[in-house]
């Protein structure tokens, strides 16, 4: 087999860097640590208002077992008049990309 060795410059624009893919996970990771969402945080991240939120992920008991704080979630569910949602933005992030296909199905 014959086989050709070739040097190759590739310019990197100054307003950019290369880093690996693992360094880039941990960077997500270290923003998002110790981050909380409100309802409106989330509206914003999906796209979608609350009601569907609410309808879709939030109120499903395939979802809600997984997701309440009471159950051992990471989801605040306001008990009365006045309390607001409150969703630990790590934990939510990655449960909304493990379980889009469920969500959106």
């Amino acid at each position: 087999m014959q086989q050709l060795s070739v040097n190759l410059t590739i310019p990197i624009p100054s307003d950019s860097v290369l880093i690996s893919k693992v360094e880039l996970e941990e960077l997500k990771q270290k923003q998002l640590a110790g981050v909380y969402w409100s309802m409106k945080d989330l509206e914003v991240r999906i796209n979608k208002k609350h009601e569907w939120i609410k309808e879709n992920i939030l109120y499903p008991t395939k979802f809600r077992e997984q997701l309440d704080v009471e159950s051992g979630g990471f989801v605040f569910y306001p008990k009365s008049k006045g309390q607001t949602w409150s969703f630990h933005a790590t934990k939510m992030a990655e449960f909304l990309e493990n379980n889009f296909h469920r969500i959106f199905s």
